[in-house]
């Protein structure tokens, strides 16, 4: 419908008092927001909503500053998605790569066996009178019986409860026909470490990892509530730290002394030229299965 002169005229002197009025939608947008202003909460929630892709980490340094790591798989498209979502963030947040490939540590070998993989035991547990050892997640996701030697003749226990992803972190009941349950750690020396309590890590903490494959190795934590992003899932709250591991290492022990810390997890190289390792903290499973070390 043609308008005449006058209606076009009206029509087009109340277009332009609304728009002065700022009740016409024009081209106007929102102003940008300044990361400066975001609470680290904020940002770590769109790296959860946008950015959880396969082989990055992330975890908030104490000024508020987030530091996202990728590994050797992040290119391409993954790398694009990547510095797309953190560059709208400016100096809030620090691109790390990391050497190697972020994976889980588990491998067939020997140490305790569950399917046709082995991973490590990290801490005996009970509650009154019943044992139970803690291992990762993704390890009790994959077996429901778990052995002390590769021809599984020697029964340790059932799987009681395991959860992955989200968390790393499974419980397995012993066989009552199985005694040999020490509350200690391993040293692969010759000498165990008794673990008498549960604690928090906290960055800067010197730290030991113990593990079938590799033994023990030392480092510190350099990070707490840390994400990974491993191809079969995001695990949340994890422990980072310097100490090194490798494939069948899973589920060993993170103590500081006689204090039990984390559960290995999984990170990115090795022990022969370094890397970076996450944990499980311990003291969430203990809370959630009403279990204690001894």
């Amino acid at each position: 419908m043609n308008l005449s002169p006058l209606r076009r005229t009206t029509a087009l002197l109340a277009a332009a008092g609304l728009a002065a009025a700022g009740l016409l939608a024009t081209q106007a947008s929102a102003a940008p927001v300044n990361p400066s202003t975001l609470s680290a909460a904020a940002i770590t929630s769109t790296l959860v909503k946008d950015a959880t892709i396969p082989g990055t980490a992330w975890q908030t340094d104490p000024d508020g500053r987030i530091i996202v790591s990728y590994d050797e798989t992040v290119t391409g498209a993954k790398m694009s998605k990547l510095t797309s979502v953190t560059k709208q963030f400016g100096d809030r947040i620090k691109l790390e790569k990391m050497s190697g490939k972020l994976t889980k540590y588990i491998a067939g070998g020997d140490a305790i066996y569950g399917g046709q993989y082995r991973c490590s035991l990290g801490f005996n547990v009970r509650s009154g009178s019943t044992y139970y050892f803690l291992t990762a997640g993704h390890c009790g996701n994959i077996a429901s019986s778990w052995y002390s030697n590769s021809s599984k003749t020697t029964l340790l226990g059932t799987t009681y409860g395991s959860s992955f992803p989200g968390n790393d972190y499974a419980i397995v009941k012993y066989s009552t026909s199985y005694t040999n349950h020490p509350g200690t750690v391993d040293l692969y020396n010759g000498s165990s470490q008794d673990i008498t309590s549960a604690g928090n890590a906290y960055v800067g903490q010197a730290v030991k990892r113990s593990g079938s494959t590799t033994g023990v190795h030392s480092g510190s934590v350099t990070a707490t509530n840390a994400t990974v992003n491993y191809a079969e899932g995001s695990v949340s709250g994890l422990i980072r730290t310097t100490v090194c591991a490798e494939g069948g290492d899973s589920g060993g022990a993170l103590f500081a002394g006689s204090v039990a810390l984390g559960l290995t997890s999984g990170g990115s190289g090795n022990c022969s030229s370094g890397g970076t390792t996450y944990f499980q903290p311990v003291t969430e499973v203990l809370s959630r299965y009403g279990v204690s070390v001894y």
